[in-house]
């Protein structure tokens, strides 16, 4: 059922054990949300296999206590900024709702009540809700949501106006300078594995050139979101990049903005692959991801044949 923010406060203060889910390897705006959302009606903040590198700082620095990979009865889960069930490990969802802002997304169907809006983060729909509940924003929750934004929108290379104005918002009602949470996302030493990763996704980098556009994959044992980004900022307009843990394989889109303004939905891409190779998928426009099962040249072969068609259409098709 699909709710907006009114009615979303109003179910969830219906429960009184409420665990905030957050999705394996938790970042910024996941963990932010759910920090926010167990600041103003209480409750559990749940993530799978940890959080990843900037929210554990994030966490650090911010006191936010958290449940690792829980376990145990709540009367309701929350499950914040997850489009797939792959997303949570098998975690077990019986009563559950979801908060979420991706474009795809395959929970919805199952909540007892949803809470879905195409925004550049999660973060901004929790500020929504913040609002229609009248609950003051205090300094920790907003410094997290603008934490959230800020990495969610890539330093807001992906903003919209309402992100803009999301980060306005909370900077004058809790006081904090924009200069603050961009000190401590910027201060933080880039782990050495992630720049590994990066240089040998550029030398394993497979690359295609149809017309004026570039088209890269490549295969990494780790990061492989950041490193898809990391090819995309050094020249393709689109790279996927794969991994292998045993038989599932789980791959990484990136597009640029003049490539999903050409057709690429890297989201509904990896939706439509990812039922064809029993697994799941789904995310962004120009950021999205999928675990599927099968050959992994098979499977990078067919994301690159989709984003051709996508490409080669006339225009008006």
């Amino acid at each position: 059922m699909e709710i907006d923010e009114a009615e979303f406060v109003n179910q969830l203060l219906d429960y009184h054990n409420i665990l905030y889910l957050c999705h394996r390897h938790a970042d910024p705006d996941a963990l932010g949300s759910a920090f926010a959302l167990k600041e103003a009606l209480g409750g559990t903040i749940g993530v799978i296999d940890g959080c990843d590198r900037v929210a554990s700082v994030l966490a650090k620095q911010l006191n936010i206590e958290f449940v690792m990979d829980p376990t145990g009865e709540y009367d309701l889960v929350v499950v914040v900024d997850t489009s797939t069930l792959a997303q949570l490990n098998g975690f077990p969802l019986k009563d559950y709702a979801v908060i979420d802002h991706h474009s795809t997304t395959s929970l919805n169907e199952k909540a007892i009540f949803s809470l879905h809006k195409n925004k550049s983060s999660t973060a901004e729909i929790v500020l929504g809700v913040l609002n229609v509940m009248g609950a003051p924003i205090m300094r920790r929750a907003a410094f997290a949501l603008i934490a959230g934004i800020i990495t969610d929108t890539g330093n807001f290379k992906h903003a919209t106006s309402d992100s803009f104005k999301a980060v306005a918002e909370l900077i004058e009602l809790s006081g904090i300078g924009y200069s603050e949470v961009m000190d401590a996302l910027s201060t933080l030493p880039q782990d050495i594995s992630m720049r590994i990763a990066f240089l040998k996704a550029a030398q394993r980098a497979v690359i295609e050139r149809v017309d004026d556009w570039v088209f890269v994959t490549s295969q990494v044992s780790s990061f492989g979101g950041a490193a898809a980004s990391n090819l995309v900022s050094i020249g393709a307009d689109v790279a996927f990049v794969a991994s292998k843990e045993d038989d599932l394989v789980k791959v990484s889109g990136r597009a640029r903005k003049c490539a999903i303004n050409a057709g690429v939905n890297l989201a509904k891409l990896m939706e439509e692959i990812s039922v064809k190779h029993n697994g799941t998928g789904g995310g962004h426009e120009g950021a999205a991801g999928m675990d599927v099962r099968g050959d992994v040249d098979q499977i990078l072969a067919a994301c690159i044949d989709d984003v051709k068609k996508c490409l080669m259409k006339p225009q008006g098709a």
